[in-house]
């Protein structure tokens, strides 16, 4: 799969100061789309490499928590993550409107919601490295999708995840979240149906 770049914004260089730069240089990883690097364990988390390259921590003692997540969406609507979804499962899924993998995804991702919607799973968007939002609205309208989406144009959230945790490094990338609010999955890929769905039954199945 050929990589693709997100959207760039011009700064002036007298401009740029030492915070920007960190986090330009923090954000490099997420500026292709699907790139198939191999995750690594970290931070004493214990996780493996599942089949489909989906990442998956089966021991609910070893999952570290997500970052707390809030902010606007594209409707500009306020979403906190973690406080609107409590005790339910949350599919976040990285995209961005310019990102090709993400427009193949994206089905896939909204019948799989829909389809769960009643057994305490919340699918949540997080789109990121879209200067105006104006794009993802009409993505987010073309592909019918029936859950938020945070606004994350700069990255900042993403920003938020630790080092060592499963923590998304591609565009797209999708996190399970527990209903403990701890990440038991991740996909640094495009996910097809199935595999959205094997990955979500046994986290539905947990007690």
């Amino acid at each position: 799969m050929s990589a693709c770049r997100a959207p760039r914004r011009p700064v002036p260089r007298r401009r740029i100061t030492l915070p920007v730069m960190f986090a330009a240089v923090a954000a490099l990883s997420l500026t292709a789309c699907g790139t198939g690097e191999k995750p690594k364990s970290g931070g004493g988390t214990q996780f493996v490499q599942g089949t489909g390259g989906v990442s998956v921590v089966k021991d609910k003692g070893g999952r570290q928590s997500a970052p707390g997540l809030d902010g606007e969406t594209l409707d500009g609507k306020p979403l906190d993550i973690a406080e609107d979804y409590k005790g339910k499962i949350v599919v976040l899924n990285v995209w961005g409107s310019w990102c090709s993998p993400c427009r193949a995804e994206a089905k896939n991702l909204v019948n799989v919601a829909n389809d769960y919607k009643d057994k305490g799973v919340q699918f949540v968007g997080l789109n990121t490295r879209d200067p105006n939002p104006a794009p993802a609205r009409r993505f987010e309208k073309e592909f019918e999708v029936p859950y938020p989406s945070l606004y994350d144009s700069s990255g900042k959230l993403l920003l938020r995840f630790p080092k060592g945790s499963l923590n998304p490094q591609a565009i797209p990338s999708t996190l399970f979240i527990d209903r403990d609010g701890k990440i038991a999955a991740r996909a640094l890929k495009a996910l097809t149906e199935d595999e959205l769905r094997k990955t979500l039954e046994p986290l539905v199945a947990e007690k």
